[in-house]
């Protein structure tokens, strides 16, 4: 399959030539300039270019120039809507080889194409008169195999198969050419090569036992729709002889002729000579041969020369196979970078931009550029210094944020590569990606935002819940006020209600307050036993139960903090509060005083609370921990939420001990220590 390039700012015109052309023989590629065409063009993997003059916005010479820098063989066709054009002359003289007008027309196109894929053939001129070459008649041969061979005749053999070797990156023409030597030089009459894998990336059409089965490749004399169905094998027939011989394998030698198979393919093919296509490291093809077109058979020094010819083929197919395996991983991995979301940009060492993919073009190419490509200018400063640094330096860097002053609310997750050669000093070129956050940014911030309505709602939800309970005893109070005053036991139930629903509506605004509050205020050292106690006649206000204790265990001598005594009092409070509400008729309160080593090199007070309890299950030990979890009836479930910020606050932990089948729930409460322990009680 040919390669058409099609250079064109108009994508309507490639359509035109692909819709022009048979797409099982022709394979149209449309590039915009001739820079985004140089990989086909410096690796001949482009048969024929045709450029729309029209529509290029360059000066036509100028790209013909460029095209023939990187191509000086493939053949240029122009179209262009004048019939006449001031540029034509000086086209032609720069290396155009037909100017066409437009529009596009079918028959004319394939009939120039078709001219200009048969290249004349480098003929074979002897310089001694024939009899005396190693390739006249074969009788004449046979007598003169010892007869050396003109120094002259051996350049012209050589500089003729030079020619075809520059073919090597297009196996299938490199191929055809061969065969149209040897008819030229030796009047091979048919000649087929079958090969291991396929001439072209393109075909696909591999058999199940590819390495094993061996595919038409190229012929010169026997028709391509019958060898397309016809397959040999390594192991079997002509191939099998061919790798177990090593060597030229005739049809009426004695080995071909024990074996049916290898008789029958000879048959089939039309030919009288086998000759294995090697590549120094194993056979990658065979080559069937038939007489001459005079109906002579070839000689022995002709096969010879032949053999050899073709280990040069094979070395020459070898490299042709690792080159379109390496430009396809190339294609494949441009391919991937182009469709990338994130932003890719590859630099060279010289600061010019290797590589540019669709989304970098889309964040940092220049709107009103006609060429659509991307130069290291076009980066913002930032981006362009730290490019340059890594490419100094070879130290990769990022990730990191970046803001583009012009664009705000826009952000980029930045990350350079460098790439290094071997044991290179610095690198030879640095990769840029640029991943845009701005949507994931925005989407997160509507999240919290979310979260935080939803948050608001579930407290407000509690809040009036609390509220309302609150209010419901002090409203019947009131409404039986006027009616019942005097009655000693209506004002002692008043009492008692006043003060409950005192209690309960000041832990909730110490509560709220706590939970606002950014940071600890007060600075203040303060013995830990006394805040502990406290801490407990607190809690009692809100679990008054008569047969209450507190067990409180120092660790051998008093120990002093430092932070916001009130915030930690409330905290240590709620810590005990939910110790008394586990056991409601004969709550007990132990607390256990430790030291142990923090971080930074200081000490860590550890305060350990177990009530006697049932204990916490194991869902409730993973949520206590979180805002409006309770187990209970009453209260907004942030009693245990507001104490966890307090100490962090501090920068200590409190943790649940993780439940014990048969024991009561511990809650552990670290602080950070001053280094100075107080000797006050």
């Amino acid at each position: 399959m040919k390669s058409i390039l099609v250079l064109s700012n108009n994508p309507e015109f490639a359509e035109a030539i692909r819709t022009s052309l048979d797409a099982a023989q022709y394979r149209v590629v449309h590039r915009l300039t001739v820079d985004e065409a140089e990989p086909l063009l410096v690796h001949g993997q482009v048969a024929v270019c045709i450029l729309d003059a029209d529509l290029l916005d360059v000066e036509i010479v100028w790209v013909v120039d460029r095209l023939r820098r990187f191509d000086a063989r493939s053949p240029i066709v122009v179209y262009t809507s004048a019939s006449e054009s001031a540029w034509e002359e000086e086209a032609f003289l720069h290396g155009v080889t037909h100017v066409l007008t437009k529009p596009v027309r079918s028959r004319l196109l394939n009939t120039l194409l078709e001219r200009l894929e048969n290249p004349p053939v480098h003929r074979f001129v002897a310089a001694a008169p024939p009899p005396q070459t190693p390739f006249s008649r074969p009788v004449e041969a046979a007598q003169n195999q010892s007869r050396p061979v003109n120094a002259a005749q051996t350049l012209g053999v050589l500089r003729d198969f030079s020619s075809i070797l520059t073919y090597s990156l297009n196996a299938e023409a490199m191929l055809s050419q061969f065969l149209c030597f040897l008819r030229e030089m030796l009047g091979v009459n048919r000649a087929a090569i079958f090969l291991n894998r396929p001439c072209s990336p393109e075909d696909t059409a591999l058999p199940p036992n590819a390495g094993k089965g061996l595919r038409y490749a190229a012929a010169i004399g026997l028709s391509s729709g019958m060898l397309e169905n016809v397959e040999l094998s390594l192991d079997s027939g002509i191939g099998g002889q061919i790798v177990r011989l090593g060597r030229v394998v005739r049809r009426d030698s004695d080995e071909a002729r024990a074996d049916a198979q290898t008789q029958r393919e000879f048959e089939m093919l039309g030919t009288q000579v086998a000759v294995p296509v090697a590549d120094r490291n194993g056979i990658v093809g065979v080559a069937v041969f038939d007489g001459r077109v005079t109906g002579e058979p070839l000689v022995n020094a002709e096969l010879e020369l032949v053999f050899h010819l073709l280990e040069q083929v094979g070395l020459a197919l070898r490299n042709t196979w690792l080159h379109q395996q390496i430009a396809g991983n190339s294609e494949m991995m441009t391919d991937v970078l182009r469709e990338l979301s994130s932003a890719c940009i590859v630099v060279g060492h010289d600061l010019k931009v290797l590589h540019a993919n669709k989304s970098a073009l889309r964040h940092f190419g220049q709107k009103n550029k006609r060429t659509g490509e991307l130069n290291f200018s076009d980066l913002p400063q930032a981006l362009g210094a730290k490019i340059y640094q890594v490419l100094k330096t070879g130290a990769a860097m990022g990730p990191f944020r970046y803001e583009p002053e012009n664009s705000p609310g826009t952000v980029y997750n930045i990350n350079v590569v460098p790439f290094q050669r071997g044991n290179a000093a610095v690198p030879f070129s640095a990769l840029l990606t640029a991943e845009d956050l701005t949507q994931s940014e925005h989407l997160q911030k509507l999240e919290v935002e979310a979260e935080n309505l939803r948050l608001v709602k579930s407290m407000a939800d509690r809040m009036a819940h609390e509220i309302g309970n609150t209010m419901v005893p002090l409203s019947t109070h009131q409404q039986l006020l006027a009616e019942k005053y005097g009655n000693k036991e209506f004002r002692e139930s008043l009492d008692h209600a006043l003060a409950d629903g005192v209690t309960r509506v000041t832990r909730l605004v110490n509560q709220m307050r706590f939970l606002a509050r950014e940071g600890y205020i007060e600075q203040q050292t303060f013995p830990v036993g006394k805040l502990i106690e406290e801490a407990y006649q607190e809690a009692r206000k809100y679990q008054p139960a008569e047969a209450a204790k507190l067990q409180y265990e120092k660790a051998g001598r008093p120990i002093n903090l430092t932070g916001d005594r009130a915030a930690l009092k409330h905290a240590l409070s709620e810590i005990m509060l939910n110790a008394l509400q586990a056991n409601p008729k004969t709550p007990t309160v132990d607390v256990r005083l430790q030291t142990e080593p923090g971080r930074n090199g200081g000490q860590d007070l550890q305060i350990e609370v177990q009530d006697n309890g049932s204990g916490f299950t194991a869902e409730a030990a993973k949520r206590v921990p979180s805002a409006f979890y309770t187990t209970r009836n009453v209260g907004l479930g942030l009693g245990l939420t507001v104490s966890r910020k307090i100490i962090e606050t501090h920068h200590g932990k409190l943790e649940i001990v993780p439940p014990q089948s048969g024991q009561s729930g511990v809650v552990r409460v670290s602080l950070p220590l001053e280094p100075v322990i107080s000797t006050a009680a």
